[in-house]
C-alpha cells in the first residue's frame, strides 16, 4: 500500500541523520586513507633523498644539504630492495580507488606504480652492467657538476665533502662490473667502446676546462678554486683513469657481442619489465612491435600526401633526398644551430597561452652538452629545480651542426620545451597538493607521449617555419616501438635495425647512433608512441563524444592537471572528464 504523504515526509525526515552520519563515516574513512597514503609517500620520499642524494636533487627536489652521494654497493642495493618490498606490501592493503577527486589519488597510484615497477625490473641486474654513453656515472656527474651549489663557506665544504666521495663510487662501479662478468650481465662491446671514448677525451682535457672544474668556475674564493682543482687531480682523475682501464684492459673483452638485453641472463623477462617500467602497460613486445607498424603506415601515408603537396611527387624516397639536398635547411655553424633553437623556444613560447589556460612559471634555458659528450649525447631536457633556485635546461647537441637538418632542430626544440616536456613537467611541478613525490616518480610514457603529442600539437599551432619540418615530424614516431622489440627481443641485427631507421631519413651515422641508444636503454623508446598513441586516442574520443562543446584548451587541462600519470590513470581521469561535460 502506497504510503500518505505525511508518513512519506516522516519517514525521510528520519532517515536524513542516517544518510548523513554514512557520508560522515565515508568522509572520515576517506581522510583517514588519504593520511596514510601521504605517511607512506613521505616515507618513501624521505628514504629515496637518503639513499639517493643527487638524484633527488637532479630530479628538481628541493634538499637540506648538498654533500651526499649514493651508495652503489650491492649490499646497499639488496637493503633498499627490502625497503620497497615493504612499502608495497603495505600499498596492497590500501585501496586507492576510494581516493578520487584528491591529490593523493595521484600520490598513491604513482606510488604504487614505481614499487611495482621498481621489483619487476630486479630480474635485470642493472646494477651489474651500468656502462653507459648517455646514463653513465660521467654523464651524470657532468650535470651535477653544473648544479653543485656554491658560493658560501658551508656550501663550500659539502661541495668538496660530496666529491670526495666519488672516488670509492668509481671503485664501486669496478667491482659491480666483475660481479656482472661472473654471472653474465654484461653491457654491449659497441656501448663500453663509446664510454672508453668518452673517457679518453674527458682524461685529456684540461682541468679548468673540465665540465667538473664548473663548480670552482662559478665561485670566487682562491681557496676553494684551489682546493677544487686538487681534488680533481689527485683524487676524482685517478679513479677515473682506473675505471677506464678497467673497461679498456679487461671489460671490453668480456662485454656481449649483442646489442639485445636478451643476450642476458632471463633477458626476455627482463625486456618485459622494462617495458613496463616505461609505460606503466604490462604488454607484450609483439603487439608493442604490431601497434607500432599500424601508426608507421598510416605516419606514411599523412607524409607522401604532404610530398604530393610541397614536392609534387608522393615517393617519400625522392621527397627525403629533396630535402637533405637542399643546402638551405643545414645550420652553418655551432652558433647558428643554438640561436635557431632559441628562437623557437621563444615562438612556441609565444603561442602557447592560446592553446594553454595555464603556462608554468620557471623558465628553462638552452645550453650545449660538454664537449666530451657530444659525439654521442642525445638532446635532452632537465627541470626547474622546485624551489625556483635554477631553471629547465634544454641541452642540445652541437657536434656537427652542418650534419642536422633545420626540420629535426625544430621539432626537437618544441618537443623539449613548448608544448612539450618544460611545459608539461613545469605545470606538474606547479600542481597544488602535489606531493613531492611526484619530482621523483612519474610516468615516461606520459613524460614522452606528451612531448609526441606536442610534435603534432605545434604544427596546430601554426609553429613550423621549415620547408619539410611537417614531413620531417611523421617520418619517425612509432618506428621505435617496432625497432626496439626488434633489436632487444625478436632478433634484429644491428644491421637491419640501422637500415629500418634509415628508412626514417636518418643518415647511417644517426642510425649507428640510435642502435646505440636503443642498446643500453632497452623498452624506453617504446614509451614515446606508446604514450602518445594514448593521448590522441583521448582526444579524438573526446571530440566525438563532446561536439561543439569540446575546448582544446580544457582537454589539456584533463591531461595535464594531475602530472604525469600512469597511462590507465590518465585514461580514467580523461573519461571522468569527459562525462564531466557531456
Amino acid at each position: 500500500m502506497p504510503l500518505r504523504p505525511a508518513a512519506a515526509a516522516l519517514l525521510l525526515v528520519l532517515a536524513l541523520p542516517s544518510a548523513g552520519t554514512s557520508q560522515a563515516a565515508r568522509t572520515r574513512a576517506a581522510d583517514s586513507l588519504a593520511a596514510r597514503v601521504t605517511a607512506l609517500a613521505d616515507e618513501y620520499v624521505r628514504e629515496f633523498v637518503a639513499r639517493f642524494p643527487e638524484r633527488a636533487e637532479g630530479n628538481g627536489l628541493s634538499v637540506a644539504r648538498h654533500d651526499g652521494l649514493s651508495d652503489n654497493s650491492l649490499a646497499a642495493g639488496r637493503a633498499w630492495d627490502a625497503r620497497v618490498d615493504a612499502w608495497a606490501a603495505a600499498a596492497a592493503r590500501m585501496d586507492g580507488g576510494a581516493l578520487w577527486g584528491r591529490p593523493e589519488w595521484v600520490t598513491f597510484g604513482m606510488l604504487r606504480e614505481a614499487l611495482e615497477a621498481a621489483r619487476g625490473r630486479r630480474v635485470c641486474r642493472q646494477e651489474l652492467w651500468p656502462v653507459s654513453q648517455l646514463a653513465g656515472w660521467q654523464a651524470d656527474f657532468a650535470e651535477l657538476a653544473g648544479t653543485q651549489p656554491v658560493g658560501t663557506p658551508e656550501l663550500r665544504e659539502q661541495a668538496l665533502a660530496r666529491w670526495r666521495r666519488v672516488p670509492r663510487f668509481l671503485d664501486t662501479e669496478v667491482a659491480n662490473l666483475r660481479e656482472g662478468v661472473r654471472l653474465g650481465y654484461t653491457t654491449p662491446r659497441r656501448n663500453v667502446e663509446l664510454v672508453i671514448g668518452q673517457l679518453d677525451a674527458l682524461l685529456a682535457t684540461p682541468t679548468e676546462e673540465s665540465p667538473f672544474y664548473d663548480p670552482a668556475r662559478r665561485d670566487s674564493a682562491p681557496e676553494f678554486r684551489a682546493a677544487w682543482r686538487a681534488l680533481l687531480e689527485t683524487q676524482l682523475a685517478p679513479a677515473v683513469r682506473r675505471y677506464r682501464d678497467y673497461l679498456r684492459d679487461e671489460y671490453r673483452a668480456a662485454a656481449r657481442e649483442a646489442a639485445g638485453v636478451s643476450a642476458n641472463p632471463d633477458g626476455a623477462a627482463c625486456y618485459r619489465a622494462l617495458f613496463r617500467g616505461n609505460t606503466t602497460l604490462d604488454r607484450a613486445p609483439e603487439e608493442t612491435a604490431e601497434l607500432g607498424r599500424a601508426r608507421v603506415a598510416r605516419n606514411r601515408a599523412e607524409a607522401e600526401a604532404l610530398g604530393r603537396e610541397a614536392y609534387g611527387t608522393g615517393d617519400l624516397s625522392a621527397v627525403l633526398a629533396r630535402i637533405r639536398a637542399d643546402s638551405s635547411t643545414r645550420f652553418g655553424s655551432r652558433d647558428e644551430l643554438l640561436a635557431f633553437s632559441r628562437d623557437a623556444v621563444a615562438r612556441g613560447r609565444a603561442a602557447a597561452p592560446r592553446w594553454f589556460r595555464t603556462l608554468p612559471r620557471a623558465e628553462v634555458e638552452i645550453q650545449p652538452h660538454p664537449a666530451f659528450l657530444e659525439q654521442s649525447a642525445a638532446d635532452q631536457y632537465s627541470p626547474a629545480a622546485v624551489d625556483g633556485s635554477r631553471p629547465a635546461v634544454y641541452r642540445i647537441n652541437l657536434y656537427r651542426p652542418e650534419q642536422k637538418p633545420r626540420a629535426v632542430a625544430e621539432v626537437t626544440a618544441f618537443h623539449e620545451t613548448y608544448p612539450g616536456h618544460h611545459l608539461q613537467i613545469g605545470l606538474a611541478q606547479e600542481l597544488p597538493g602535489a606531493h613531492d613525490l611526484a619530482s621523483l616518480v612519474f610516468s615516461g610514457a606520459f613524460v614522452e607521449g606528451w612531448a609526441r603529442y606536442s610534435e603534432a600539437l605545434a604544427e596546430e599551432m601554426g609553429l613550423y617555419t621549415v620547408p619539410g619540418a611537417r614531413i620531417t615530424r611523421r617520418i619517425w614516431p612509432a618506428r621505435g616501438m617496432v625497432v626496439d622489440p626488434g633489436i632487444h627481443v625478436m632478433g634484429w641485427t644491428r644491421e637491419q635495425a640501422v637500415r629500418y631507421i634509415m628508412e626514417a631519413g636518418r643518415g647511417r651515422e644517426e642510425a649507428e647512433s640510435m642502435v646505440d641508444r636503443i642498446a643500453v636503454l632497452p623498452g624506453q623508446l617504446t614509451a614515446y608512441d606508446t604514450g602518445g598513441l594514448e593521448i590522441f586516442a583521448l582526444r579524438e574520443r573526446a571530440e566525438r563524444e563532446l561536439g561543439a562543446k569540446f575546448d582544446v584548451r580544457d582537454f589539456h587541462d584533463a591531461v595535464l592537471g594531475r602530472g604525469a600519470v600512469t597511462l590507465p590513470m590518465l585514461r580514467e581521469a580523461v573519461d571522468r572528464w569527459i562525462a564531466s561535460r557531456k
